[in-house]
């Protein structure tokens, strides 16, 4: 199911990486074993066990003499702590620079979670630089269970697109000294090879305020839209505009299994907005099942057990329309296999919402999902300056 505003490569190997117990080890491996360059970017970076770890690679790799840029967004980060690992970085020898500070740029955070080593090996993907026994709001209470979230790591021609997506993020953010600049064009005249180590067809898409502003969207349009006989969809927080819904139940109407995983129990007022939804949805045929084992934060799809996505992009107006998000998308049967295998593991693990059961929701309940999608959706008018269709 190839996409044609995507630029593709071949010849990528791609893993999915399940929760923190299987990213962090494999990305803090990736910095130890770094001999020359490492960009970094997330939405949260906290100084936690985790954190620390990561952090403390990140040192470590720059008293080797490796160009370590960090990029951290200054409102998921937080202001105190972007503060303190910037001088920790930087006391290593690190270098780190805030998206977006005291929102010079705009409302638009960096909501992106990526990571280049030498131009070799690249992670894209939902988590964060955080412990994932504990919820990722002000509130850091322990969760039952790992947070339950994805990532990939890259090897193959694609690390070359993501490479220079994170380097031109970094120059849009400030100017970097001379003598970082002469160390940075050295290491580009490395003869780095663009090795093949699979078989996978992926593409980086990405979304952001300039030429990509719709990118994302019109990726998942476009997967809903060639669907054949199976949609899998998990998202933490829910609410599609128009344009999304509508596909959603056309593909459903037209016979399409298509099955939502979406994470409850973080936000009530987001899980009213999503509520909002259901009706139609279920009359529709769409499967709509919640996950309350513990936190749902991954954003992954598979359509048709072929194409998959794999990234940081909600499916709600934030990441839609105003924030800057980073997906992958990969055309290759054994990895949607794989990934379609955890997505219905964590429908097993769900509540399926019947039509019959929701028909009985209290009327003061529906007036609190009506009012709260209301709320929301004159809040990302305004912030989207009514383009978010």
């Amino acid at each position: 199911m190839a996409q044609r505003h995507l630029k593709y490569s071949t010849g990528n190997e791609i893993a999915l990486l399940h929760c923190g117990a299987e990213f962090f080890p494999a990305l803090i491996a990736a910095i130890d074993g770094a001999q020359v360059e490492i960009y970094l970017e997330t939405y949260i970076f906290f100084l936690d066990d985790t954190g620390t770890a990561v952090r403390d690679a990140l040192q470590r790799a720059a008293g080797r003499g490796v160009a370590v840029c960090v990029i951290t967004d200054w409102v998921g980060t937080g202001r105190s702590t972007s503060k303190l690992l910037q001088q920790q970085l930087e006391e290593a020898g690190a270098h780190h620079r805030d998206f977006n500070p005291w929102f010079r740029r705009g409302i638009a955070r960096s909501h992106r979670k990526l990571c280049v080593v030498d131009r070799q090996i690249a992670f894209v993907g939902g988590l964060n630089i955080n412990d994932d026994f504990y919820s990722d709001d002000s509130l850091r209470t322990r969760l039952p269970e790992r947070r339950w979230d994805f990532a990939v790591s890259v090897a193959g021609p694609l690390v070359q697109d993501i490479h220079a997506e994170m380097q031109a993020q970094w120059q849009r953010l400030g100017s970097m000294k001379l003598r970082t600049r002469w160390r940075n064009f050295k290491a580009g005249r490395i003869k780095y090879g663009v090795p093949v180590h699979g078989s996978a067809m992926a593409a980086l898409v990405v979304r952001d305020n300039l030429r990509n502003r719709r990118t994302i969207q019109r990726t998942y349009l476009q997967a809903l839209g060639q669907a054949h006989h199976s949609v899998y969809l998990a998202n933490p927080y829910f609410a599609p505009g128009r344009k999304l819904r509508s596909a959603l139940e056309q593909a459903a109407l037209r016979g399409v299994r298509v099955t939502l995983l979406l994470g409850v129990g973080q936000f009530r007022m987001q899980d009213a907005v999503a509520n909002w939804f259901y009706p139609k949805l279920l009359r529709c045929g769409v499967k709509i099942v919640e996950y309350r084992k513990t936190q749902l934060h991954g954003k992954v799809a598979v359509v048709d057990g072929e194409w998959a996505t794999v990234g940081s992009s909600n499916y709600d107006g934030l990441s839609l329309f105003v924030n800057q998000e980073a997906n992958v998308v990969i055309n290759d049967d054994a990895f949607a296999r794989d990934l379609g295998r955890q997505i219905q593991n964590g429908i097993a693990d769900g509540v399926e919402i019947s039509t019959e059961e929701y028909s009985h929701t209290p009327w003061y309940r529906r007036a609190r999902h009506m009012l709260a999608f209301f709320a929301y959706r004159i809040i990302i008018h305004m912030m989207t300056l009514g383009k978010d269709a």
